[in-house]
This record gives C-alpha cells, structure tokens and sequence, in this order.
C-alpha cells in the first residue's frame, strides 16, 4: 500500500503522541521519586527544589523507593530540635548541598514516578469530593471570592493536590466544589465546616481584623498593586511586591497605640506585623519607622516571591500578593456554607473500572473488526480499522498529557464515545466506497461530507459542557461533572477529524481501487 500525505500525517502524529504519552527518555526507563509538592516557605524551596523534578539520590544513596527516601532522611528525623544535618540531595535537574532541621521531612511530598505522562483524575486515584452551597445565592464574582478563600485556607492546613471547580445547577444556583486526593469525607467536611478567622498582630496585641469593618479598601489594580523590584538570590531570583491597604479610623488608631510603644532597629521597628488564619501563621512583615506611633488610614503590605528564575519569581510574587489580597478582603469565608453532597472515592473502585472499560472498549473494536470482515470480506479493511481506531485512542491520551488534563471516569467515558464515532465514520467510508454508481474520489467525498456534517452538530452540542462559554453566559447544568466528558470527546472527533478521517478515507480508496 502506498503512503500518501494524510497517512503521513497520521503516522507522525501518533509517534508524537507517544512522546507526549511515555516521555523522553520514556519515564518507565527512569529511576528516583517525583516531587510532588515543596512548601514555598521552606529552606529546601528556597535551594530550588520544586514540584515535577525527580529524586534521585540523597547522601549518595539512591532513591528507588519511598522506604529508601525514608531511611536516607532518617538522618535528619532522628535529630533534636533544633540541630540541623548535611543534606547532598541529588535531582534530575539539580544538586542541592545544605544543612536541614527535622521540618525538611514536612516540606516536601513525593510519589512513584508513573509509567505515563498520563494525569489522572480523583476518581481513579481516590479521595473525598464535597460540592458546596452559601446561604445566598451566588454570582460569579462571588463564586470566584469564595474559592479564592477557601483555597488559600486548605493550602494553610498543608493540603495539597486540592481542585476547586464551578457547578451550576438545574435552578441555577452556583455551587463550589472541592475534590482533595487522599482525604476522608471526614476531615474534608470539618475543614468547611469551619468559618475561618484571619487577623494581623503585632507581637500579642490584634492590630485589625480580616473585613469591611477594619479595612476599607484593599488595592489591586495598577499602582495600588505592583511588582516593585527583583533580584538575584542563591539558587534564583526573587522579586517583591507591593499593595496598598486602606484602614478604619478605629484600626489606624490601634496599629498608632501599638507601634508607638515599639523601639527601632535599623530601619524597621523592632516586631513584625503577622498575619493569622485560624490562629496559624502564614506570613510576617516588617514595620517601616516612619509608621511609629503615626495615626495613619493608609498602609503599604510588602512581601515577595521567589524562584529559579526572574518569571518564576515574579509569577510567585503575584501568586503571593493575590492571596494577600484575597484574605484582606474578605477576611473569614464570607458566606455560610453548606454541604449539598459529599463522597468518599475509592482508588480500588476506579482500577477496576478503568480496567474494565480498557477490557470493554477493546472487546468492542474486536467485535466490530469481525462484523466488518464478515459485512465486507477484506481482512484489510478489518485491520485498518482497529489501527485506526487505536491510533485515535492513542492520540487523545496524547493531548491529554500534552495539555496536562486530568482523566476522570467522565473523561474516559468521553474516550469511549469519541471511538464509537470513529467507528461509525469508518463505516460510512466503506460503505460508500462499495456505490459503484460514482466514481471513488465523488464516494469519498460524499462520505467525508457526511462525517464533516455529523461532526459539527455533535462539536455544537458540546462545547457547552465544557465551560469555555462561561464568559458569555453559556453553559449547561452541572457543567462541571461533564467537562471531562466533553473535553476528550471534543478532542477525539476533531482529531479524528482533521487526520484519521482523512487517512483513513485513502487507505480505502486504496483498496477499492
């Protein structure tokens, strides 16, 4: 058979698929532990450590396994408070050399590295999914607000891999959802049953209050919200920021009663301002002197963020000042809430189900090769069908991984359909290739007009599940359950498209000829 240009296409893009599936150098070959998460506050960040590097080696001992990352870190968790020990942490990336307190342990989270590139969802990993109500009914700004504080407050309690997202209902009230990966429906709900409190202080003495009532205005556009300056820092760059907050009489007279008893170091006063969420401290800010004993309505906050290099930084900078700002602004959570639903998945339950649907789908491609062949009579054709098939499979997990999109059981459900589409698309090319009535180029023309015509409708119908069309106001109840489901179908019937379709149509023509 001869390869034309559209199966050119096709064979290319399934080799780069497998790329973005396996990796280069293919990740199954590779050797260490994936970092998963770094606190941003903790000395092993600040040496460059970051989430997405591989673990290779610690002390010279390699790292294959988390019972040898704990038995290479028992030299610093076995140490006094504080007594620090030499570290020679080795990445795929980069070496880091360092003395460590017993904290580093906390700092950072890790896991097997995968077979694949491939991101899954909750539902096959296991973990709580909780979908959430406020006692008013919410527009968008305020769902907005809503997550933006509720996520700044489980990164507090040191969750991580925690994803918010929008649900609109049937009525259409606005509903927040939380999925957190490895967590109890227990420990989920009594984070949000929580109201959350944040206050600033200055040594023991509450200066004011997260809110309207101690602060009036919080800046967050143009100079009232700037990046002021970045610079070089061991292992990177860091940048600081810069915000202007405007305080109630009551406040400023308060932080004028506290500051003027403090004394001057430098060219700061000698304690910290610190910001307090639900009695955890999650940041600290020098006093400048001029502010010392001074009734003032009008406050700069000043902090910074850093990384490997200056957009890095400056992205942590802004990241940092958002969620300050976030927190000034609306202080506790700002509405009631209430759990509408809340459930524990099982990371068995979705094995098995993933395992099941790979067994279905593929019984499903064999039946119809043999109903083809039967209908048909050209082994050929059976073939080229189950190649085609597989090959639009393994195109949609490519971009999956490419976009680092997470497949749920929604999004796998959309797998499915995409290659029940294909199928059909298949079929109706054999089909009119058999009309001896036409020539094959007017046969295979009609039948890509026929797929082209199918796929639009069904492209229409989808784009609303996917969320896209939010900014204009469209979209569909419960969206957000779906939006896997419509993601990977989209992205199945458009690849299939724009290149199997095509390919598949010559192969045909081929054989008829």
């Amino acid at each position: 058979m001869r390869i034309t240009f559209r199966i050119w296409i096709l064979i290319v893009v399934v080799l780069l698929s497998l790329i973005s599936v396996f990796g280069i150098p293919p990740q199954v070959l590779q050797k260490g532990l994936l970092i998963t998460s770094v606190n941003p506050n903790s000395t092993l960040f600040q040496d460059g450590l970051r989430e997405g590097m591989i673990l290779q080696s610690i002390n010279e001992q390699e790292i294959t396994s988390m019972e040898e990352y704990a038995q290479a870190m028992s030299i610093i968790t076995n140490l006094e408070e504080n007594q620090t020990a030499k570290l020679e942490i080795l990445t795929d990336k980069l070496e880091v050399i360092n003395l460590y307190d017993k904290t580093a342990v906390e700092s950072i989270a890790l896991e097997k590295i995968s077979l694949t590139k491939i991101k899954t969802g909750l539902d096959l990993r296991g973990g709580a999914r909780a979908f959430i109500k406020a006692d008013v009914p919410l527009n968008d700004a305020q769902l907005n607000d809503l997550i933006a504080v509720s996520e700044q407050r489980l990164n507090v309690y040191g969750l991580s891999d925690v994803k918010f997202f929008k649900v609109k209902t049937s009525s259409g009230d606005n509903l927040m959802g939380i999925e957190i990966a490895g967590s109890s429906p227990e420990d989920l709900e009594e984070l949000i049953a929580k109201q959350g409190h944040f206050e600033a202080k200055i040594g023991n003495d509450t200066v004011f209050i997260g809110g309207e009532e101690d602060i009036t205005h919080v800046g967050r556009t143009g100079s009232d919200a700037i990046i002021t300056e970045c610079f070089a820092i061991q292992g990177g760059e860091a940048c600081n920021f810069q915000f202007t907050i405007f305080l109630s009489e009551e406040a400023a007279q308060r932080h004028a009663d506290i500051t003027d008893k403090l004394s001057i170091n430098g060219s700061y006063l000698s304690k910290k301002l610190d910001f307090f969420i639900d009695d955890k401290l999650t940041q600290s800010l020098n006093i400048g002197t001029s502010l010392k004993g001074s009734v003032t309505t009008q406050i700069s906050i000043s902090g910074s963020g850093q990384g490997v290099d200056r957009n890095e930084a400056i992205e942590a900078a802004k990241e940092e000042m958002k969620q300050l700002q976030t927190i000034l602004i609306t202080g506790s959570l700002p509405f009631q809430l209430e759990i509408v639903k809340i459930d524990k998945i099982s990371p068995n339950l979705g094995e098995q189900f993933t395992k099941q649907l790979l067994l279905a789908g593929l019984f499903a491609i064999a039946a119809v090769s043999i109903i083809v062949f039967v209908r048909y009579r050209k082994i050929k054709a059976s073939i080229a069908l189950v190649t085609v098939s597989l090959s639009e499979v393994l195109i949609i997990l490519g971009t999956a991984s490419l976009i680092s999109w997470n497949l749920d059981l929604p999004s796998i459900a959309g797998i499915i359909a995409a290659i029940g589409t294909g199928i059909d698309s298949q079929l109706i090319i054999l089909d009119e290739s058999q009309d001896k009535n036409q020539s094959i180029t007017q046969r295979i023309k009609k039948a890509l007009f026929i797929i082209v015509t199918a796929f639009t409708t069904t492209f229409v119908a989808m784009i609303p599940l996917t969320g896209f069309l939010g900014f204009m106001g469209i979209g569909a109840a419960s969206a957000g359950l779906l939006k896997g489901f419509a993601v990977t179908t989209l992205i199945g019937i458009t690849t299939g498209v724009l290149i199997s379709r095509p390919a598949f149509a010559d192969i045909a023509r081929q054989l008829e000829e």
